[in-house]
């Protein structure tokens, strides 16, 4: 997916949000439920990020520059942190607003017209939350996943809501209203404090293991006899953009030609298990003296050891800055 086709998708969650924002606000006028509320004040949440991640996906878009070298893919974190803020304080006031009524309660009213208003909204974010996830995941976009996810934990706490007032409408007890606006103020907060962890994680370059436990089973499946082994590895995210560092061992007799052929090799395969937008900057080591024992070459003129037994590439072994050897066994 280009940049413009995702700003577009961003556009159409934030007009979705505007329509869906005033539907609600409506039901709560009619209504006086917390517990539409807290569906109408995530609305303005949604509205606000979305608008914010609008920006940051142009501004992700722009080409690296001179004083941008990596791009400008990080500020999608950004993004998502102030999402996951806003989520946390939208939580937040509800949780104060719902123990408040508890002690001085509002007169509760039109509980149907609300919940079927309420419940339209919700598949409404469900389904546009599920796409933009999926859109945000397979182009690599935390705006797009960050938006994704508050539209679906929006629609799952909107079945909440609907089960609340029903049990309301059956009941005539109106303190379950504060009572399940309090739970659903809870799972709010949680969900924003979440996205924030992950936002930060970003922006520290914190290790994705998913992400290198998938490259290096990859390449551990895929790997040739003259790939003595690869470590130093490391994986960094900038928006949509994959940047890779690693040092893999080769014969230390290879001319320049041949090792940048092996790289180049090592260097599709990574791109096959990868989002787009893949850069790698891989260094070349030349084999040492214990390589000899792990190394698979049958027709090595310059062994100085024999084979003894093959290193499985995992994480632990992958990540270190160190080439593998017998010890490693």
């Amino acid at each position: 997916m280009s940049a413009n086709q995702k700003i577009r998708f961003q556009w159409l969650t934030v007009l979705v949000g505007i329509t869906l924002m005033g539907g609600k606000f409506i039901a709560f006028y009619i209504t006086s439920s917390n517990i539409i509320l807290t569906d109408a004040l995530e609305s303005i949440v949604n509205i606000a990020t979305g608008i914010f991640g609008l920006y940051s996906l142009y501004l992700a878009a722009k080409p690296k520059d001179e004083d941008h070298p990596y791009g400008h893919g990080k500020i999608e974190f950004i993004s998502a942190g102030l999402e996951g803020g806003l989520i946390a304080l939208a939580g937040i006031g509800i949780l104060f607003k719902s123990i408040y009524n508890l002690f001085y309660p509002d007169e509760l009213q039109n509980l149907d017209i609300g919940l079927a208003i309420v419940a339209a909204a919700g598949m409404i974010n469900l389904l546009i939350g599920y796409y933009a996830v999926k859109i945000g995941k397979a182009n690599n976009s935390m705006t797009l996943i960050a938006s994704g996810k508050h539209l679906k934990t929006d629609a799952y706490s909107t079945i909440g809501m609907l089960i609340g007032l029903g049990l309301i409408i059956l009941t005539k007890w109106s303190a379950l209203d504060n009572i399940i606006a309090i739970f659903i103020g809870i799972i709010i907060i949680y969900s924003g404090v979440k996205i924030v962890r992950t936002s930060v994680g970003g922006i520290m370059d914190e290790a994705d293991f998913s992400l290198l436990e998938e490259v290096v089973g990859h390449l551990e499946e895929k790997r040739q006899d003259n790939w003595i082994d690869v470590h130093n590895l490391r994986i960094i995210k900038y928006g949509d953009s994959v940047h890779i560092d690693c040092h893999v061992t080769l014969p230390w007799y290879y001319t320049v030609a041949e090792g940048h052929d092996e790289i180049e090799t090592i260097e599709k395969l990574i791109d096959e298990k990868l989002p787009n937008n893949l850069e790698s900057f891989i260094h070349i080591d030349p084999c040492i003296k214990t390589s000899c024992s792990i190394c698979h070459l049958k027709d090595c003129k310059e062994r100085r050891e024999p084979y003894h037994h093959t290193v499985k590439w995992t994480l632990e072994n992958v990540m270190l800055n160190k080439k593998h050897g017998k010890k490693q066994a």
